[in-house]
């Protein structure tokens, strides 16, 4: 009677190299080359802020045209937060910075503003300035992840290997 014993089989030979791990294991962070996908929610929440910082520029020239450095300011802001959604987009270096850096101070003065017309009463203003709450929030939330800071990261480009690079080989 044969023997159903597995003695007799050859063992499997296995390589003493661990297996390539998988895009979904534990743990694997995306390629450098692949966008994050909060990078585009980001920029767009930073071209939200640019419009409200331009809309607030508006109202601010309205009662009296002219270039006022009230008025400028919000114009100059708004370039700054365009300029910081682009950088995010294109991965440049502190883009994140940039962005977060421009939507505190709308953030700041928005809360002002809240908390001013709250306390004189300004019921609909009030309800409005705390709609337009969402365009610097978004940005931070989004901007301040992990993911859009490391995308932005200076050094993150991949260069080609340099095989030559920092030894001197005798001849």
């Amino acid at each position: 009677m044969p023997s159903s014993s597995s003695r007799g089989r050859a063992a499997t030979r296995r390589s003493p190299r661990p297996a390539p791990r998988s895009p979904l294991a534990r743990g694997a962070r995306p390629a450098l080359d692949e966008r994050p996908l909060l990078v585009p929610f980001a920029a767009v929440f930073g071209v939200l802020v640019a419009a409200e910082d331009i809309y607030l520029a508006y109202l601010l020239w309205e009662p009296e045209p002219g270039w006022y450095w009230y008025v400028v300011l919000p114009a100059v802001l708004a370039a700054i937060t365009v300029l910081g959604a682009a950088m995010v987009w294109l991965g440049r270096a502190w883009g994140w910075l940039v962005l977060a850096a421009a939507s505190v101070l709308p953030l700041l003065g928005l809360v002002a503003l809240v908390v001013l017309f709250g306390a004189l009463g300004g019921g609909q203003a009030v309800w409005w300035g705390l709609l337009l709450l969402a365009g610097p929030v978004g940005c931070l939330a989004l901007t301040l992840r992990r993911p859009v800071r490391e995308w932005t990261r200076p050094g993150r480009a991949t260069r080609p290997p340099d095989q030559g690079r920092g030894t001197v080989r005798a001849r």
